[in-house]
């Protein structure tokens, strides 16, 4: 249990990037092995994500080639909607744990009516495998996601807090993604002609591309080509490395961007979900608002099921279910006495309001990575009885951050007094 373990939360850290690739993971029924599908899904997301902050590596600042990028920023800006694709490989180099995924997208993105997408994930005997197919529809407007699995005929219709609708408008708005990557260094490669066109490219390797804070683990090495007529990218090319804190390289991920269609004509109809009548399906509906009282209810029910905070926080709720079904806590047992004679999709609704706290918490924890507050978890070292202890910290200004502790009291410090109390944690 702890190799696999272990394994699985490793893959957690990539989740945070390449959303496309977690699928691979989550075939098992929950009846099975009491895991619902996460809602925190980053499939589109991660797409766009990339093909955004890809975009903004060539929209800075202008360079000699005579390129105006400022120019170019305008441009996509007047873009109504547009089509790509996307595909991303993603390779385990522990030679004790191999492992590969590759998945690819098409993506449909409209600034009036919302984001389409459909993905599919290529079969280890060959093929690419309609096991693995969803359809995935995002309106931020609505602050709504709806996935839908034909293989399974299943849907989730996930409603989202007001910080993930947020972000959800962000991710398709490649003007916010521009914003974030102000920062990293780039050069030009020059002119050449590709698929008959006249592009420059543009490179940079900085870390800080990446806009949620993992810049520290990551190794990147960005292209992307600008059609130098019409001032829109051509092609993003991207290649990322994920080291551990030993420094030893982890994972490998290679995303392609490629065939857009710029200006393409769009109309409601396309992005008006179809789901047959004999699909069955689950609504996931968070609270507004994410608050630290929410956090510390999901600290507290993890305990509760496992008997101590488990390792790794990234969606958090998928693991804990599968850690749960081998404890032995009175709220383990008694959970599952009450999903025996459930089916599977009795089970998902069942649990789609226990859950509710977990997923919370994961929820807040991704979201801090992503809006840079430097938050950090301890939960492999720090247990309920420590009551000097930080679990989870996260950075509120500059010169203050929130520490809850073991025992799930909660105060704010100052960098100094964080630093200190770090430095007494386990090792």
């Amino acid at each position: 249990m702890e190799d696999r373990t272990s394994a699985e939360m490793d893959k957690r850290v990539l989740d945070d990037v390449l959303h496309t690739l977690e699928d691979s993971q989550k075939t098992q029924t929950p009846k099975r092995r009491f895991i619902m599908k996460s809602p925190i899904t980053k499939l589109a997301a991660a797409a766009v994500i990339i093909i955004a902050c890809l975009i903004g590596v060539s929209l800075w600042r202008t360079t000699g080639s005579g390129i105006a990028l400022a120019d170019v920023m305008a441009h996509i800006e007047q873009v109504k909607a547009f089509r790509f694709q996307f595909s991303g490989k993603m390779t385990g180099e522990d030679p004790n744990k191999p492992y590969s995924s590759e998945t690819r997208v098409t993506m449909l993105i409209s600034q009036e009516y919302g984001r389409k997408s459909k993905h599919e994930q290529l079969d280890p005997n060959g093929g690419w495998s309609k096991f693995k197919f969803e359809e995935v529809y995002t309106f931020p407007e609505k602050k709504t996601k709806i996935r839908i699995i034909p293989k399974q005929k299943k849907y989730w219709r996930i409603e989202e807090d007001d910080v993930f609708a947020e972000l959800m408008w962000q991710q398709n708005d490649p003007s916010t993604f521009i914003k974030k990557t102000l920062e990293c260094k780039y050069e030009s490669m020059g002119r050449a002609t590709m698929d008959g066109i006249e592009v420059e490219g543009f490179q940079t390797t900085d870390p800080n591309f990446f806009y949620f804070g993992a810049g520290k683990n990551w190794q990147s090495d960005v292209k992307v080509w600008v059609d130098v007529k019409t001032r829109l990218p051509v092609r993003g090319d991207a290649t990322f490395a994920y080291f551990d804190q030993m420094g030893d390289k982890k994972y490998s991920v290679h995303l392609v961007m490629h065939d857009f269609q710029w200006d393409v004509p769009v109309d409601a109809a396309e992005f008006e979900p179809v789901i047959p009548d004999d699909y069955t399906g689950t609504v996931i509906k968070y609270p507004a608002h994410i608050t630290e009282e929410t956090v510390i209810q999901g600290l507290k029910l993890l305990v509760e099921l496992l008997g101590k905070y488990p390792e790794n926080i990234n969606d958090v709720d998928e693991t804990v279910l599968w850690l749960a079904e081998k404890s032995e806590t009175t709220a383990a047992m008694r959970l599952k006495e009450e999903l025996k004679g459930l089916t599977d999709d009795e089970i998902n609704n069942k649990l789609v309001d226990f859950l509710m706290p977990i997923r919370g918490l994961g929820r807040l924890y991704n979201g801090l990575r992503w809006d840079n507050k430097d938050p950090a978890y301890y939960g492999k070292t720090v247990t309920p009885k420590d009551t000097d202890k930080v679990l989870l910290r996260w950075k509120v200004s500059d010169n203050e951050y929130r520490v809850i502790y073991g025992d799930l009291h909660a105060e704010t410090v100052t960098p100094e007094k964080l630093a200190e109390l770090e430095k007494a944690l386990p090792k």
